[in-house]
């Protein structure tokens, strides 16, 4: 197992990587004379790499290393579009996310034209409509020609680059590493490489790519994010929106590992000591602070004091609105009454209509009540420091919030008769901080594993091994002993641990009884395919007739598909096109003989029969009878 013996609670915090953006380099004298130099780009649907193939030390990791995506939202301007490392988080822009792949073939040439332009203005190229480096550019095996072709006019009509080379991402890596090893060319052994999209069984021989045998798995990394999302949102359905796609990559690259023997690896994780130990809880962001969590005795009833405070407040300011209120009706009825006094009988009788009254007899009791009423409001006015806690519930006529309305009060009942939990009482402990974690456990395993087994996705296809047993049962035992002396893993999705135990084991089984095979890790899986093409366009300068280089002539006089060869490309099969057929020729009467030279009479008729002057075409042809 990869994993080693750690502490009973392994807790890990989620780093959520945030892009910064790269910074526009100064292009350096030194690179463009005596020729320029080339420009390597790794074209990877996972990322984007790219920077100098120059003599040096410090030139040699990439200068650009940005997520292949683009974000633009529908009718925005280009200027607008977002690039790899511009944006600083991907999930809130996730879908608006657009890529020059599908899968591992480049198919959206807009994107790509704005990836190019990303790479070639932080690189500090500064020429008015041209790039005059060469470039090396990798691509996916087997690449239709129809997209090399889109590529090529990109490159040459848009850019009008001198050069361009075209290489497999993967063979580079295998070029890089060979040599790192000092092994003698040309080389055999064959590749598994696994990316993003897709993983290739890649056999190599003599140097160059067997393109015939050459088979994909559709299974890969972001497939493996994808489950890994899927399983841990079924087991949390709680957490689903912080169980972002961003976080799953994460997961993958630095917790998961793979398993030299699936079942078995599986059965130790039913043991509950194994699984204290070895699962990796994930600690999510949360806020400590939780409505209705627990409180202090003092925090309860300092809330509980200021909950009365509001609440006397309120009604104090609603019982002077309803004293001004009947002081104000009741001075309105005292002057209707002043007019029965006065004899003024016709106008108080009017007033009464007014206020929907039938006689004085009404009204003198109407202005009872309302007297007793403006006194009773002016005695609780000048007692209200004295009767702090209480309230009534029919004054309050509008509805209080909630917070408001736990706290009303009776005015019969006073503040010391509200009931009080005692201090004593054990409340419920609520860890809010464990149930904002992730236990990954057996998902650390399973998620890698789909590359051997993509069923367990649901995928109907051969796993990785399968894949390269049914390639390797192509070749003559001879072959196999030379293909299997040297397995090649790369690739971003072969980082696991554990990886390259499990194919020895799957390839102890696969091959005969003491049988020798040899596996062999890249260096830097992620990075060996830029340095293994930097290192090749070193070896190789661009110049007319140069191995691996397809200068602008080349493109105008063979086509943009054309492909020149070297030791990490695709191998070139032009185009066949079907001539149209021709058309039916005419009747031929034809006069043979073999003494003399034949005379062949070629008789065409004349569209209009009625024309007199009509004649047959005679054709003289000297023909050699044996």
């Amino acid at each position: 197992m990869a994993s080693k013996e750690g502490p009973v609670c392994q807790i890990f915090s989620f780093q959520d990587w945030k892009a910064s953006p790269d910074p526009i380099f100064e292009l350096p004298a030194q690179y463009l004379t005596p020729t320029p130099s080339p420009i390597v780009i790794d074209n990877g649907s996972f990322q984007t790499r790219a920077g100098w193939a120059a003599p040096g030390g410090e030139l040699d990791p990439p200068r650009l290393l940005f997520k292949s995506v683009a974000a633009r939202s529908r009718g925005a301007a280009r200027s607008e579009t977002q690039i790899g490392n511009d944006i600083p988080n991907l999930e809130p822009l996730r879908w608006l996310l657009k890529s020059q792949f599908d899968r591992n073939v480049v198919v959206n040439f807009e994107i790509q034209e704005l990836i190019f332009d990303y790479v070639f203005t932080h690189l500090g190229i500064t020429s008015e409509g041209s790039v005059d480096h060469p470039i090396v550019l990798t691509e996916a095996p087997c690449n239709p020609l129809h997209c090399r072709q889109m590529m090529s006019e990109l490159l040459f009509e848009c850019y009008s680059v001198p050069h361009v080379s075209y290489g497999v991402d993967s063979l580079y890596s295998f070029y890089h590493n060979n040599n790192q090893r000092k092994l003698q060319s040309p080389h055999t052994g064959i590749v598994l490489s696994s990316g993003y999209h897709c993983s290739h069984i890649l056999p190599v021989i003599n140097g160059r790519l067997d393109a015939v045998n050459c088979k994909r798995v559709n299974v890969a990394g972001s497939q493996a994010a994808s489950y890994l999302q899927r399983l841990l949102q079924l087991k949390y359905p709680g957490h689903l929106a912080a169980i972002t796609l961003s976080r799953m990559e994460e997961l993958l690259h630095e917790h998961s590992y793979t398993a030299v023997d699936y079942h078995e690896e599986l059965e130790k994780w039913r043991s509950p000591e194994f699984y204290e130990r070895e699962v990796h809880r994930m600690q999510l962001p949360f806020s400590s602070k939780v409505p209705g969590g627990c409180v202090s005795v003092e925090e309860r009833q300092e809330r509980r004091a200021q909950q009365l405070r509001r609440l006397q407040e309120i009604n104090a300011r609603r019982r002077e609105e309803k004293l001004q209120q009947d002081q104000e009706r009741l001075d309105r009825l005292l002057a209707v009454q002043e007019l029965l006094e006065d004899g003024l009988l016709d106008q108080f009788h009017k007033s009464l209509v007014e206020l929907n009254m039938d006689s004085a007899e009404e009204l003198q009791s109407y202005i009872n009540k309302l007297q007793l009423a403006v006194e009773q409001g002016r005695q609780k006015l000048l007692h209200s420091d004295g009767a702090e806690g209480k309230a009534e519930v029919s004054e309050l006529e509008q509805p209080m919030d909630e917070t408001d309305g736990v706290a009303l009060m009776d005015s019969d009942f006073p503040e010391d008769s509200l009931p009080e939990k005692p201090a004593n009482v054990v409340q419920p402990v609520f860890n809010m901080a464990e149930y904002h974690q992730l236990f990954v456990g057996t998902e650390r395993l399973r998620c890698p594993e789909i590359l051997f087994q993509p069923s367990l996705t649901g995928e109907e296809q051969m796993g990785l091994m399968e894949t390269l047993q049914y390639v390797l049962a192509r070749y003559t035992p001879e072959q196999q002993e030379a293909l299997v002396s040297n397995v090649f893993l790369t690739g971003g999705n072969m980082q696991y641990p554990g990886m390259k135990e499990r194919v020895e084991r799957e390839l102890l089984a696969m091959r005969p009884f003491q049988s020798q095979f040899k596996v062999t890790m890249a260096s830097c899986p992620a990075l060996d395919a830029w340095h293994g093409a930097r290192g090749w366009a070193l070896e190789h300068p661009p110049g007319a007739g140069s191995e691996g280089w397809i200068s602008r002539q080349d493109y105008e006089e063979k086509g943009g598909e054309y492909l020149s060869e070297h030791c990490a490309s695709n191998a070139f099969v032009p185009m066949k096109i079907a001539k149209p057929a021709r058309p039916a020729e005419p009747s031929v009467t034809m006069q043979a003989s073999t003494e003399a030279p034949a005379a062949i009479t070629m008789v065409t008729s004349d569209p209009t029969p009625s024309s007199s002057s009509s004649s047959s075409a005679v054709a003289d042809v000297t023909m050699v009878t044996t």
